[in-house]
């Protein structure tokens, strides 16, 4: 896929752009926004990727576009499971709903930032090294395997790593929020706010996400183009879908086992495509394995839908199920006759 340098420089523009522009919003109106408000934006980002995709498509094919789609759909997958640590986080951090919102924008540019990061490394190895293909597919499987057994994650409790401890130790912190500000002035004394821990929390906990997500979306398209933006409109609308899912996200309670069975795939498929193209000198004598079969982009792109929508309906019945039994559960109990009354017979 050639890539002008052009259409590098327009997309980056205007990917910035959108993201600026929402910086600015937030900024200056700070805000928990309407469920009506979280549903336009979300459609919005999503619109504009299904354009990108069929940009794709008229141009570049069937192909690329299909890479971009599996890619994307992943990325989004793995995006909404952040969404659980951000809801973590924020409890943690007791941070007040006005305020999130910013929060979570200025965590997802940090994010990108991040993530832009690992993409340029990732393509550069991969340009250079075949064999980084076996470590990708391990470290996948690994990490489904990790996802697996950690079940649907309700024991799940943010733990402050060793950066944010250190802020603490050196920052002149306050204790209180001053809405969506930084600083506040405490007896004549400037001090930040608990809204840089916060913040560095969610930057360094996507951070290491993004160890996940990469290596991921390279097992499904090696185009550094279709990468990065598979990736940004993954992180789009991120922070609306935050405020929209609300306790839904509490219901997904297969989340995790259904991107467990999809990062299985790709490392698998990440692995049958380092065999297909070996040249690690220990493994076929440095020649392709000729057995190893490839799983099309098509096969990939269903897999993936399939599995998340089972995903999907199987913890929305589960949830469902578990809220009726709580429900029905005291009205359930037997209860003693009434004294004096007599029992009528069929």
């Amino acid at each position: 896929m050639n890539v002008a340098g052009s259409v590098w420089a327009i997309s980056l523009v205007g990917l910035c752009a959108l993201l600026l522009f929402d910086l600015a919003v937030v900024g200056r109106r700070p805000h928990e926004p309407s469920i009506r408000e979280c549903v336009l934006w979300i459609l919005f980002y999503v619109g504009l990727a299904v354009a990108f995709g069929m940009g794709l498509l008229a141009f570049q094919g069937g192909e690329y576009a299909g890479q971009f789609f599996a890619g994307w759909i992943t990325e989004y997958s793995l995006s909404v499971d952040n969404l659980f640590v951000f809801v973590i986080i924020m409890a943690r951090f007791a941070v007040p709903r006005s305020a999130q919102q910013k929060v979570l924008l200025v965590g997802i540019g940090l994010a990108l930032l991040m993530r832009g990061a690992f993409i340029a490394v990732g393509a550069a190895a991969i340009s250079r090294f075949e064999w980084v293909f076996y470590l990708f597919g391990a470290f996948l499987v690994y990490t489904a395997v990790r996802l697996a057994a950690g079940g649907d994650g309700d024991d799940e409790e943010f733990k402050e790593n060793a950066f944010i401890r250190w802020v603490r130790r050196v920052l002149p912190l306050s204790d209180r929020y001053n809405n969506a500000h930084m600083t506040m002035v405490v007896a004549g004394r400037r001090l930040l706010t608990p809204m840089l821990v916060v913040m560095i929390a969610i930057g360094t906990t996507d951070l290491i996400f993004a160890l996940d997500s990469i290596p991921a979306i390279f097992g499904l398209t090696q185009e550094p183009y279709l990468v990065f933006t598979a990736n940004v409109f993954a992180l789009m609308g991120l922070r609306q879908l935050y405020f929209l899912l609300g306790d839904l996200l509490n219901r997904m309670v297969y989340l995790s086992a259904g991107l467990s069975v999809v990062l299985g795939f790709i490392g698998v498929k990440l692995f049958l495509e380092a065999l297909h193209n070996n040249d690690v000198p220990f493994i076929n004598g440095g020649e392709p394995v000729a057995w190893a079969p490839e799983i099309s982009i098509e096969l990939s792109l269903a897999a993936i839908l399939g599995t998340l929508a089972i995903t999907a309906v199987a913890s929305l019945i589960k949830s469902r199920r578990v809220a009726r039994r709580e429900l029905v559960g005291p009205a359930a109990a037997p209860q003693p006759p009434s004294p004096g009354r007599d029992r009528v017979s069929d």
